[in-house]
């Protein structure tokens, strides 16, 4: 019988339930979770109803999830039982994805669609390995594909957090010229040893000092947003990831004169997270990971609602 922590409906606990271990259905896998990053987003569904319409309920939360293959289903090519996997979050041909659409990785057990897949390198631990499927994926894609991360780019980034941290150093390993904007200056000591060339209060101050091609918000607490777009050069783009504030009021004057891009970037792919594994498996990202064990996903849940977390704490299993 596989244990995890249940969720059954917006402002209620996790409930601890065993069940069957689950079976590989054609197309899928069975493993064995081994790290479970905890997300946001887990927060937002035990705090918000809207996130409901997102859920299959009740079901296993958790989808930044990572593990050892115990059962490959019928169809299944190019894995085999003892691969060890990550698990892309995003939705599938079937709907939406672990945590959301069916049993997650808050839990010992758990299933995967084989396109969802991706190999981790044998020097990845899996508390990266589980990080990287949600939070190094998200900023990957951010920075790398909305953003266009590469030699010669100025980059500016807003919010040195739990995304802003990889975001920046996978930009700083692109090649970008990267600037950061947070008012936390422990967050500013942090963006100069990921190899920023300059780290700010605000993102209007880097560009008193730098002329920018590209800004990520990391933060999207409105005026982050908003500041953007005036911060940002002539033909530049602002890439919208954080949700801190989910309306804002925007100055049309610059978006208009100087022809600026805004895009909104959400998750990402099997690519960007195989990409992550390969600066990971380098030595060149070493996110910023807190271990906490499977009796410890609730609690650790509410340390995150209440703000107190550096980088990305990740559920271990066994631990």
């Amino acid at each position: 019988m596989m244990k995890g922590w249940e969720f059954t409906y917006t402002h209620k606990p996790l409930r601890l339930v065993e069940k069957p271990d689950p079976v590989a259905k054609p197309g899928y896998v069975a493993l064995d979770v081994k790290a479970c990053g905890l997300c946001h987003s887990d927060v937002g569904a035990m705090e918000d109803e809207k996130w409901l319409a997102l859920m299959k309920y009740p079901l296993i939360i958790g989808h930044e999830y990572a593990g050892v293959i115990t059962e490959v289903g019928e169809g299944v090519t190019g894995y085999n039982v003892g691969d060890r996997v990550g698990v892309c979050p995003m939705p599938t041909k079937d709907g939406y994805g672990g945590g959301y659409g069916r049993d997650g990785g808050y839990a010992t057990k758990s299933t995967a669609p084989v396109e969802m897949l991706v190999p981790i390198p044998d020097n990845v631990s899996f508390p990266y390995a589980a990080a990287a499927t949600d939070a190094g994926m998200t900023s990957h894609h951010a920075v790398a594909v909305a953003g266009g991360a590469k030699p010669g780019i100025n980059m500016g980034i807003i919010g040195i957090g739990g995304l802003g941290q990889i975001g920046t150093r996978v930009a700083v390993l692109k090649g970008a010229n990267v600037y950061a904007a947070s008012r936390n200056p422990v967050a500013r000591e942090e963006a100069m040893k990921l190899g920023c060339k300059a780290a700010y209060s605000t993102i209007s101050e880097v560009a008193e000092h730098v002329d920018l091609d590209v800004i990520v918000d990391f933060a999207g607490a409105g005026k982050t947003t908003a500041d953007a777009l005036e911060a940002v050069g002539v033909n530049g783009r602002v890439v919208l990831v954080g949700m801190a504030k989910l309306e804002t009021t925007l100055n049309t004057m610059p978006l208009i004169t100087k022809e600026v891009t805004i895009l909104g970037s959400q998750g990402g792919n099997v690519d960007d997270i195989a990409s992550v594994y390969t600066m990971m498996a380098s030595g060149n990202l070493k996110p910023d990971v807190t271990e906490i064990g499977f009796d410890d996903i609730p609690a650790g849940l509410e340390k995150l609602k209440a703000g107190g977390v550096r980088g990305r704490l990740v559920a271990v299993m066994d631990k």
